[in-house]
């Protein structure tokens, strides 16, 4: 039993000598790309219960590809890509009343509430270029995290 931690004290003592900074990191790898302008400035309007997915138009996507790594780019992608999915999937089984929007043209959301005043929110103010609105007229709009997507629809609609 013994040795056994020997070898473990001593594997651990061999990778003591290296210092991080010996570690070669790209630059691009380090700082996550900032997010392009859209290249519309159409508005979405939306008044009744609704998810809206926003999405990065085709020229912001061609920036954001060309401001980051292959990983970062292909990761970014990927994961949003799942994550929208399964929320579709959650909303029309579970929600079906709430309609599905597709936001990928429109710089602006314009959401209309029943009290008749609007809450306009500027897509290029959002930090992700990815991301989920949920909204019902008789409150604002909300930004949702897509991996509790179950949790925040039972939170916002009830």
């Amino acid at each position: 039993m013994s040795t056994f931690y020997g070898i473990i004290l001593c594997s651990c003592s061999d990778g003591a000598d290296k210092k991080i900074d010996d570690v070669p990191i790209k630059k691009n790898e380090l700082s996550q790309p900032t997010k392009p302008p859209s290249a519309f400035n159409d508005s979405l309007w939306v008044s009744s219960p609704t998810a809206v997915f926003f999405h990065p138009d085709s020229m912001q996507l061609e920036k954001f590809m060309q401001s980051s790594s292959k990983n970062v780019y292909e990761s970014t992608t990927h994961e949003s890509f799942f994550q929208m999915r399964n929320c579709r999937i959650v909303l029309k089984k579970y929600w079906p009343h709430v309609s599905i929007q597709e936001a990928h043209k429109f710089r602006y959301l314009v959401f209309k509430k029943s009290d008749q005043r609007s809450t306009v929110i500027d897509l290029n103010n959002q930090g992700n270029l990815y991301g989920l609105f949920l909204f019902h007229p008789d409150k604002e709009p909300e930004l949702v995290d897509m991996m509790n997507i179950e949790t925040a629809l039972g939170f916002y609609f009830k």
